[in-house]
C-alpha cells in the first residue's frame, strides 16, 4: 500500500540507496514508475506493508516502510532489494555502492572515495560547514533530522 512519504511517521523503517551519478530525466522516470509498482503491491507474509519512497536529488532512492501497521520479513525485503538490483541492471547503474561518500557542494552531489577525504579536507574541498549525506539513518525521524548534516557535525570531523 502506497502512500505519500510526508505522511510516514517518524518511527518507520527507512532503506537509502545512492546511485552512483546524477539519473537522467528519463531514468528518474523511470525509477519513480517501477517503485512506485512495487511498493504499491508489497507485501509480507500476505499483509500489505504501509510504504512510501521518495527521490531526493535524482540520485538517492529513499525506501521507508510502517511496520506499526504491519512488519516487514526477511522475504519482503530480500523483495525489495529485487527492485534495486532490476533497476541496476535496467540502467546499468549502482545504487548499492557504499564506498564513496556524498557531499552536497553548491547544490550539486559531489561524491568522494573514501580513501579521498583526508586529501579532499586538506585541499578545502571539504570544509567543516561542507554538508555530507548520512545513509545509515535507519528511520524517518533520523531522516529528517541526520540525513544531511554539516561535515563538522558527524565523523567527517576527524579530517579537520
Amino acid at each position: 500500500m502506497l502512500i505519500p512519504f510526508e505522511e510516514m511517521p517518524d518511527n518507520a523503517r527507512l532503506w537509502i540507496y545512492q546511485a552512483e551519478r546524477k539519473l537522467t530525466p528519463e531514468e528518474v522516470q523511470f525509477v519513480e514508475v517501477n517503485t512506485r509498482s512495487f511498493l504499491d503491491q508489497w507485501q509480507a507474509h500476505g499483509q500489505d506493508l504501509k510504504a512510501s519512497f521518495q527521490l531526493a536529488y535524482d540520485q538517492f532512492l529513499i525506501i521507508s516502510v510502517d511496520e506499526s501497521f504491519s512488519q516487514a520479513s526477511g522475504c519482503s525485503i530480500d523483495a525489495s532489494v529485487h527492485l534495486i538490483k532490476a533497476l541496476e541492471n535496467e540502467l546499468k547503474i549502482s545504487f548499492m555502492t557504499t564506498s564513496q561518500v556524498a557531499f552536497l557542494q553548491d547544490e550539486e552531489i559531489s561524491l568522494y572515495p573514501f580513501n579521498q577525504l583526508k586529501t579532499q579536507v586538506t585541499n578545502s574541498v571539504i570544509k567543516p560547514e561542507t554538508l555530507v549525506f548520512d545513509n545509515t539513518v535507519q528511520n524517518v525521524a533520523e531522516f529528517k533530522t541526520r540525513w544531511l548534516k554539516e561535515s563538522q557535525h558527524t565523523w567527517v570531523n576527524r579530517y579537520f
